[in-house]
């Protein structure tokens, strides 16, 4: 927010003439594309919009200046920062008959839980708003994260991004019960601080929460690889928490850095996106009510 609000203001003063849309899709494609550390994920996340706008020029032209932008911000915070999001999960065999069968459920099974998460969105957000006082509503807030950070562990604390390293650092390093605590307190938490008051991100939170279920699904059937439950762990999760398939698809397949698991992704994306298509959504409108 803090990045598109500085560069629309900038970019007005500089050049009034041009669209205001212009400097906030080109301020957020940049911004993604610095996030993700790769322009691509700012490509693919704007073709969902850019696609079904009307405007003069081939689908490319369109999406030439805020792909432009997006490679700055990843150039910029590559060369300063040297992001990585390979979780260096034991190498992917390659596909196979029972990874297939693996794929479709447990895409489905991050689906599910996120879902969770999306139908009780609504329900937390009355409840802190009936409140009516911001900071008793920030005070019992972080009362309730804390009690979760309590009963998951200091793992399920924060955002989740580096947490979600230590915890694929050792697939084998916690039982299957306690990958799935560390999922649905993650998923709680997720809950609580987007509608109680706090401000972040949704993305890193639901892929702690996907790759904690998939390695629930690794501890409980050992021959299900790492990389795969993983993977499709965190596609299921985010397609319900964001509701955009290429975010979800592109993170998925970056987590492990492997093409080779990209055909399976593919097919366990349908399960869980006909699950999770003409449901209600991680977003209110002014009423409070779910956005469909």
């Amino acid at each position: 927010a803090a990045n598109v609000a500085l560069a629309y203001w900038l970019g007005r003063r500089a050049a009034p003439g041009a669209p205001a849309e212009l400097w906030v899709a080109l301020a957020a494609a940049g911004t993604i594309g610095a996030l993700f550390g790769t322009p691509i994920a700012a490509a693919l996340i704007l073709s969902e919009t850019l696609a079904s706008q009307p405007g003069p020029g081939a689908f490319w032209d369109r999406l030439f200046a805020p792909l432009a932008a997006g490679t700055a911000g990843a150039l910029t915070m590559s060369l300063i920062a040297e992001p990585s999001f390979d979780l260096s999960l034991p190498a992917y065999s390659g596909p196979h008959w029972g990874d297939l069968l693996a794929a479709l459920l447990i895409a489905s099974a991050g689906a599910l839980l996120g879902l969770l998460a999306v139908y009780a969105f609504p329900w937390a957000h009355r409840a802190f708003r009936a409140l009516r006082y911001p900071v008793l509503a920030l005070t019992l807030g972080g009362l309730t994260l804390g009690l979760l950070g309590a009963l998951g562990g200091h793992l399920t604390l924060f955002k989740g991004l580096e947490e979600v390293k230590e915890i694929a650092g050792d697939p084998d390093g916690w039982s299957a019960g306690e990958f799935a605590v560390m999922a649905v307190v993650k998923t709680a938490a997720l809950v609580v601080a987007a509608t109680c008051g706090f401000r972040g991100g949704r993305i890193f939170p639901a892929v702690f929460a996907g790759v904690a279920l998939g390695l629930c699904a690794h501890a409980l059937v050992g021959a299900v690889p790492p990389a795969l439950a993983v993977s499709c762990g965190v596609l299921g999760m985010l397609l319900a928490v964001t509701r955009q398939g290429w975010v979800s698809l592109f993170t998925a397949a970056v987590l492990v850095s492997d093409a080779s698991v990209l055909p399976l992704l593919c097919a366990a994306t349908l399960p869980a996106w006909l699950l999770v298509t003409g449901r209600a959504q991680m977003q209110l409108d002014g009423e409070g009510r779910a956005l469909r």
